[in-house]
């Protein structure tokens, strides 16, 4: 029962027994509506709640859906053979992306995958797939993110070059899927568990979500204005290898810092239905702390601020000065 590695940025992996240790004692559900890489999903469900996890992100719904939804089911080796099985062929990744963000062979070889694992006849063992070729793909690509141009990716993942230039030969990104694949097959197989809850996940904009998901607690962690925020930047492709098709970037993607406070103020207007309110929030986001207490105290009262210095890791080197990272609860039982 140990959350794998997903690396995803902004991930709350570090910071998550902090987070969870401010989760109300009397909530006995937990609407996670920015679920991300589902590290504080996770958490919440190995503490006993009934999680609900949410994301715009079809690939982050696939991670939900397998370590969350999905109680009971596993990838075996005959599974695995499926995955892989057959010839590569010339599909809708080599046709949109070779050259673009891998070789042509990879390509190849990424619409094979894609195809076999849609013919998996359990949706449990297709997200737990999908979750494991991610982890793959993200283990090929330099910076793990998909902002990068072609011309860097093909030298970072030159051994040599980047050896005499960089002084490391990143020598995993030129690993294949499947060897990434089965190296964290064990991990991800033995993250899943029960607790008989009826954990759900969801692939829904966010004001859509808090129209239909009822919960005791709701956690916000979204993106934060102002910094490095750029989730369909960062992982679109993976939503457009699994969907087969390129679609537009979200629309409430509390991106924007021109238009960041009506977002919020948008939000916290249709969460009166739960009763506490958890927000994830850091120093160098935009609105500042003292803006987030107004416009949280526009609709609450009992308003209880949490903070703790750290620094994110984005590309590999730590920030020589930390941030300090909020966490806003709000009790509505209270106003």
């Amino acid at each position: 029962m140990s959350y794998p590695k997903v690396n995803y940025i902004g991930n709350k992996e570090k910071i998550v027994d902090w987070i969870a240790s401010i989760i109300p004692a009397d909530a006995g559900s937990f609407f996670d509506v920015f679920s991300g890489g589902c590290s504080v999903s996770y958490k919440a469900k190995s503490m006993g709640l009934r999680v609900l996890s949410n994301d715009i992100l079809t690939i982050n719904y696939h991670i939900a859906k397998a370590l969350i939804e999905n109680e009971h089911e596993t990838l075996d080796p005959a599974d695995v053979e499926a995955i892989f099985d057959g010839v590569p062929f010339e599909g809708f990744m080599y046709n949109n992306y070779a050259e673009r963000y891998y070789f042509a062979d990879e390509c190849r070889e990424l619409d094979l995958i894609r195809s076999n694992i849609s013919k998996l006849d359990n949706p449990y063992k297709q997200s737990l797939a999908f979750a494991l070729i991610r982890r793959a793909m993200i283990r090929k690509m330099p910076y793990s993110r998909f902002t990068i141009n072609w011309e860097k990716i093909v030298e970072l993942r030159d051994e040599d070059l980047s050896y005499a230039k960089y002084g490391r030969k990143r020598s995993y990104h030129n690993k294949s899927f499947r060897y990434h694949f089965e190296d964290n097959l064990k991990e991800y197989n033995d993250a899943v568990f029960s607790t008989g809850e009826g954990h759900k996940a969801y692939n829904l904009d966010v004001f859509d979500a808090i129209s239909e998901v009822d919960a005791d607690a709701i956690y916000l962690d979204p993106p934060y204005a102002g910094t490095m925020n750029n989730y369909y930047g960062f992982y679109g492709m993976i939503d457009t290898f699994i969907n087969g098709e390129v679609r537009p970037p979200f629309e409430n993607n509390f991106m924007d810092k021109r238009t960041i406070k009506d977002r919020f103020y948008e939000l916290f207007s249709r969460l009166g239905k739960y009763r506490y309110w958890m927000l994830s929030y850091n120093s160098r986001s935009t609105p500042s702390k003292d803006e987030m207490l107004e416009l949280l105290h526009r609709f609450a009262d009992d308003v209880t601020i949490y903070e703790m210095p750290y620094a994110y890791r984005v590309t590999g080197k730590e920030k020589k000065h930390k941030d300090i990272e909020y966490l806003f609860l709000v009790d509505t039982h209270l106003r």
